[in-house]
């Protein structure tokens, strides 16, 4: 069963839901009878060797910033210490 896009024509709510091709949806924030929700067109997930390695890089990019903070506070946690203590 695919996961499809959905939007609410009566309060604006988008969201997805796993159903089958033949089913639809009702609307999860309002409770909006399936015919007066609307099913969105959305580009199918594909995976290549060059998407991948944009992911990956986009991810260790993040990850070095947030060690970078994390090296930072735990710096500036021990100048505090040694400054309070001594």
């Amino acid at each position: 069963m695919p996961i499809y896009d959905f939007q609410c024509k009566r309060c604006g709510h988008q969201f997805e839901k796993l159903v089958r091709v033949d089913q639809s949806a009702e609307c999860p924030a309002c409770q909006a009878a399936s015919c007066e929700v609307v099913r969105l067109f959305s580009s199918p997930a594909i995976s290549t060797q060059k998407s991948r390695s944009v992911s990956l890089a986009e991810a260790k990019g993040r990850s070095k910033a947030i060690k970078k903070e994390k090296d930072h506070a735990q710096a500036e946690y021990e100048r505090n210490y040694i400054r309070d203590h001594s």
